[in-house]
């Protein structure tokens, strides 16, 4: 049965649920990807890429210029290859024509960073079958399972005796 059946609580996600995201996504379209290296989108970025994800920039400002070596687009619908994962360093209230977008390009998942969350929005892309991650970043969340960020003293809740890199 799937998780959009079980309903998703949006507050607490289980660690089976992000590690299911991380493994099934290649592809991310990051919507607010700035090409300014102190924001955090740009470390984001540059760290997901670094984890063999390909990650494509979505910044009408910055369209057809390069982010991290990736060409830069408009839109979700402008990208000329099959997203996996849609993730929005975008204001709440810009999110429901964000997710529409998601549903139409056929995305698998909409991702919303930390103090992101539109419930609405979420609930309707879960009804056209994507997952939804809401005020969480795949960045800290591919550390903490991974227990990367582990190393630095933070308590990832991840009980594991092998060094891993891959989560």
């Amino acid at each position: 049965m799937s998780d959009v059946l079980h309903r998703i609580d949006h507050d607490k996600y289980s660690d089976d649920y992000i590690r299911g995201i991380l493994r099934a996504s290649r592809v991310i379209a990051m919507v607010g990807a700035s090409p300014n290296w102190n924001r955090p989108s740009y470390f984001a970025m540059k760290y997901l890429q670094q984890k063999d994800y390909r990650v494509i920039p979505v910044n009408p400002k910055e369209a057809g210029g390069e982010i991290l070596g990736e060409k830069v687009y408009a839109s979700l619908s402008d990208i000329p290859v099959k997203v996996d994962m849609v993730d929005c360093f975008r204001a709440s209230a810009t999110i429901p024509p964000i997710a529409d977008e998601a549903v139409k390009i056929g995305a698998k998942v909409l991702w919303m960073q930390l103090g992101v969350r539109h419930d609405e929005a979420a609930a309707k892309a879960e009804a056209a079958g994507l997952k939804v991650v809401m005020n969480r970043c795949p960045k800290i969340e591919f550390g903490r399972l991974s227990r990367e960020i582990g190393w630095m003293g933070v308590n990832t809740r991840v009980i594991n005796s092998k060094k891993q890199n891959r989560i």
